[in-house]
């Protein structure tokens, strides 16, 4: 493949890192055990977050983080996660698996974590089993200051100043078990409960409405027709499948059809955001509303001898392939797309961490992160994907770099690239592959260093031509100086 960098089509945007976002759903491990552990445990940890789950997720610099769900937001009673842990009210978690809820991990825990990570907070209000003023009160809780009843209650319970929130997802999918709504029905809702989004701190929310599921085009023209300019954002959701819902195929024993199905179905994303942002044009010619991807990644099998609710699932080099793939797809539509959040941070679905006890590892998709973040908020010079081809990169510039990011999904072939650059670049200042010859490469407690970055030698540079040849399965990010 050869890239013209002075000829590219899809130059001058700028990449949000918000693309990068994170998503923790109280469901199964991802938040107890996983991230909490609480304050007498013996596993270290600072405030009750578990100390070595924080020092990995730090070092891919998280931007955003979506919290309580997911199914579980719409029936999540915020007040039943705050005060005194010893009183706060246990229940019986019906979306995942009918475990006891403690509620000890509730909206101070949230935003604790929030600054621990020294990222922003994406919260999901209860729309489908909630009350606009259920939701008022807590956004008065969380943002509101001076003498307020919920503004004391919060200072009461040891937080005397308000923290901040910046995006606020109205409902989770309302068109499934976040209430079973029809779109003309929940548009109408939204328009309701967004009414009593108050303003408390220095800067609005940015209020996201509940988009369509995968491909109901239906469901984003009567939203975007009935409620768009009452929205900053349209969510979507599409998880990327070996074959249909009930038959999601093994996260490690699979075979070369499987892998390229999963592929196929992850860069299918390419074609969803097409499609829907045609029709989010129709009635916001301006683009003034974005697209949110706020639930995406594979989901597959559990593990076998593991909770079938709690979605575990092992994570190797292909879903390496997958998190690449998509997130040079969400940096070609970054002109639409303003924020996306993988399915999930730790021990759900496709995580960046697993946990076991006191143990923890970390998957192929945790390094592709690593490798990516480079692209946070950088200028975008070149991105490209398609559903034929094997190559798929994201070329960026950032504080006086080029930034390439390339990722080969071919199981059988490695690939030539030439890139000519805009100008003579100077000294490479990173360059690391994530590969592996082995299609279900993983890691595992006992073996946590199976596949990992490692520095990147087949690549050649002179002047304004960079040739390199990537390996069958492998990402590949490099940085140039100006």
């Amino acid at each position: 493949m050869k890239i013209d960098l002075n000829k590219a089509q899809n130059s001058s945007v700028q990449l949000s890192k918000y693309l990068q976002g994170q998503f923790s759903e109280h469901l199964g491990r991802g938040i107890y055990g996983g991230l909490w552990v609480g304050k007498d445990s013996n596993i270290p940890n600072v405030n009750g977050l578990r100390s070595d789950v924080i020092e990995a997720l730090k070092k891919i610099h998280v931007p955003v983080l979506r919290w309580p769900g997911g199914c579980f937001a719409d029936e999540y009673h915020w007040r039943d996660g705050i005060g005194d842990p010893a009183g706060r009210r246990k229940i019986v978690n019906n979306n995942w698996g009918g475990t006891t809820e403690d509620n000890s991990f509730g909206t101070h825990e949230f935003f604790e974590l929030c600054r621990q990570l020294n990222t922003e907070a994406y919260i999901n209000v209860n729309v489908g089993s909630g009350s606009v003023r259920e939701m008022a009160d807590w956004i008065e809780y969380m943002t509101g200051s001076g003498d307020s009843t919920m503004a004391n209650l919060r200072a009461t319970n040891g937080h005397p100043e308000p923290w901040e929130v910046k995006f606020l997802g109205i409902g989770n999918e309302t068109w499934g078990g976040g209430g079973n709504m029809r779109p003309e029905y929940y548009a109408d809702v939204y328009r309701q409960f967004q009414t009593f989004v108050r303003q408390y701190g220095k800067h609005p929310l940015y209020k996201i409405a509940c988009g369509p599921n995968v491909d109901d085009y239906n469901w984003t023209d009567v939203l975007m027709e009935r409620a768009a300019p009452y929205m900053d954002g349209l969510s979507l959701h599409h998880y990327a499948l070996t074959d249909v819902w009930e038959n999601k195929g093994d996260a490690v024993n699979f075979s070369e059809d499987e892998w390229n199905s999963l592929l196929y179905s992850a860069k299918r994303m390419d074609w969803l955001i097409n499609e829907h942002t045609k029709r989010m044009d129709r009635y916001d010619p301006q683009h003034r509303v974005d697209l949110i991807v706020d639930e995406w990644g594979s989901w597959l099998s559990e593990q076998a001898g593991t909770n079938p609710a709690f979605l575990y699932q092992q994570n190797t080099i292909r879903d390496a392939m997958v998190a690449a793939t998509t997130l040079n797809i969400f940096n070609k539509h970054a002109e639409r797309i303003h924020m996306a959040n993988i399915a999930q941070m730790v021990n759900v679905l496709q995580a960046m961490i697993l946990t076991k006890g006191s143990q923890m590892v970390l998957t192929p998709t945790y390094f592709v992160f690593q490798m990516y973040q480079f692209h946070q908020d950088a200028k975008r010079l070149s991105a490209f994907c398609s559903q034929g081809a094997d190559l798929n990169y994201t070329i960026s510039e950032k504080d006086g770099e080029y930034i390439l990011s390339f990722c080969n999904t071919s199981l059988t072939t490695d690939e030539s690239v030439e890139v000519t650059m805009p100008e003579t670049i100077g000294a490479v200042t990173y360059s690391q592959i994530l590969h592996s010859d082995k299609a279900n490469a993983h890691n595992t407690f006992d073996e946590p260093d199976q596949v990992k970055m490692q520095e990147f030698n087949q690549v050649h540079a002179e002047r304004k031509t960079i040739r390199l040849r990537l390996p069958k399965m492998s990402v590949i990010t490099l940085k140039y100086k100006k």
